[in-house]
């Protein structure tokens, strides 16, 4: 789903100029033969060598990195369709000794997200240790051409702490941002439809061609769990290992299933402060005490003047029953803090919640695509389903809560009016399948993880035979980083694949939760 790291992700800047590199510097990956195109009527794909994007924040490990573009037909199934560039980044193996032979690839979260904007977490959290880490934009992504960005959707962001997560205004708004965005990209010539996950997965297959490897393993996150299982189905050759973190599978993915993965994650976050006596004691009821304040809100919302957390003048913001819940969705404020951001709001104090709603009024202008966003889940998401579909899923989540709050797609509000307006094809029949593979696998799963669901990690690891499950207490999306333990887990998986070492789980509680005074 929409990336959702651990980091804040909308970011924004400007669209590197590929077609326009210059001589690789020197060190730079030598450029590979080009590759034969998978459909037999596209044209080739093939890896030119360039500098390192520039991005907004210098990044240390791509100051030697080995970088430049994969050119890819846009639409394998068009010939003489255009080509796409699509920015790489070869990052050497941290350890002096020699490195493994098989690098590792990472297919990131979103879709949309800033790949590049992940390479520090990936570094510190060992992915290139002993062996090469590989990052490759995905198509449509920020340092690609061309890049699916939709500024006009982050200045909406912008202007939406201000409104009611679900007024008619901020439809009104978002609606006409979207459908200025797609008339800027499809006037420039892209099809919008060829930015899906099936073409996605055949970059990376390209990319493994392009670059001359025989074998390499793969790491993705959240949609880049989804991706790499499409990628393993379609693509299985040359894969040595695939760890997924945070598991989107494929067949289940729809817009109506994001409610039970919200609902999981809640009753897990609240279950495990019941399992600690300070936390019970302090707040004993905590699904009552969310229901009350979302329909209090709901009802009441609060208007605020509020500074942003990074300083700047106070913006309007309005905290509402649908704001709330998404803010929790989004992990603002952290899981360990929100029984007492609850206590907090419930007792008159509503800062922990109106500050990360604040944060939201400073958006990094450009760095998101929101165009692959919806491409993937106006194409794979939400066909097949409705709009009372979501509100019926809702429900049953969380019986009693107003059906204005439940009648969004946490985390991607309007989405259906927007897919009216996207207007790509239907991918769900060819998308929706599950992988089934021979290949070792890692399935690493968090407790606390609100926007894909811990138990669906299961019914992925039974058809991936050769499959190790970890589920990691108190650590919610995007497990790895956040957890030494995972670490640890993920590097003997790719040491020895069928057999790593999962020991430092055995053992792990959630912290305790953040107690504050009556």
């Amino acid at each position: 789903m929409p990336k959702h790291s651990i980091h804040a992700a909308t970011a924004a800047a400007a669209l590197v100029c590929v077609a326009a590199l210059g001589p690789a510097p020197s060190g730079a990956a030598s450029p590979a033969a080009p590759s034969v195109g998978r459909s037999g009527t596209a044209a080739p794909s093939r890896f030119v060598p360039g500098p390192c994007p520039r991005t907004p924040e210098p990044i240390e490990a791509l100051a030697n990195a080995r970088c430049g573009v994969l050119e890819v037909p846009e639409n394998r199934s068009r010939p003489g369709g255009r080509t796409i560039r699509l920015a790489v980044a070869v990052i050497a193996a941290a350890s002096p000794a020699k490195p493994a032979q098989d690098p590792v690839v990472f297919m990131a979260g979103g879709p949309g997200a800033d790949t590049f904007d992940d390479i520090p977490f990936l570094v510190d959290s060992g992915l290139n240790k002993d062996r090469e880490l590989i990052v490759m934009a995905q198509r449509g992504n920020l340092y690609d051409q061309p890049n699916l960005a939709c500024p006009e959707v982050d200045r909406f962001n912008e202007q939406a702490v201000g409104l009611g997560y679900d007024a008619e205004r901020a439809k009104q708004l978002m609606l006409k941002a979207v459908k200025d965005c797609r008339a800027r990209l499809t006037a420039d010539g892209v099809e919008l439809g060829a930015y899906n996950t099936t073409e996605n997965a055949a970059d990376f297959a390209d990319l493994r061609e392009a670059l001359r490897i025989p074998r390499w393993n793969v790491y993705g996150y959240s949609y880049g769990s989804n991706l790499a299982l499409t990628y393993l189905r379609l693509h299985p050759e040359g894969i040595r290992a695939v760890a997924i973190d945070s598991i989107t599978p494929p067949q289940v993915v729809t817009l109506p299933w994001t409610w039970t993965s919200t609902a999981e994650g809640i009753h897990n976050i609240f279950a495990a402060c019941a399992a600690q006596p300070a936390c019970k004691e302090r707040y004993p009821d905590l699904p009552g005490l969310l229901t009350e304040q979302v329909r209090k809100l709901e009802a009441h919302p609060l208007t605020l003047n509020v500074t942003p957390p990074n300083g700047g003048k106070p913006v309007k913001v309005v905290l509402d029953g649908g704001a709330l819940l998404n803010l929790i969705v989004a992990f603002t404020p952290r899981p360990k803090d929100i029984p007492a951001a609850l206590d907090e709001l419930s007792r008159g104090n509503p800062e922990r919640f109106a500050q990360a709603r604040a944060a939201g009024s400073v958006q990094k202008v450009g760095e998101f695509a929101h165009g692959l966003t919806n491409s993937i889940a106006c194409g794979e998401w939400a066909p097949g389903y409705s709009e009372s579909d979501v509100l019926k899923a809702g429900q049953k989540a969380f019986p009693g809560w107003p059906d204005t709050v439940l009648a969004q797609v946490p985390q991607l509000p309007f989405q259906y009016p927007v897919c009216g307006i996207w207007n790509v094809p239907d991918r769900a029949e060819v998308q929706r399948v599950a992988t089934v593979s021979s290949v070792p696998a890692l399935v690493v799963s968090g407790t606390f993880d609100v926007k894909t669901g811990a138990s669906w990690a299961k019914g992925v690891a039974r058809d991936l035979s050769r499959s190790t499950a970890v589920q990691v207490p108190g650590i919610g999306h995007w497990v790895v980083p956040q957890s030494p333990c995972a670490q640890r887990v993920l590097a003997s998986f790719f040491a020895r694949p069928t057999a790593p070492d999962t020991a430092c789980v055995d053992d792990l509680e959630p912290a305790p939760f953040t107690i504050v005074p009556k």
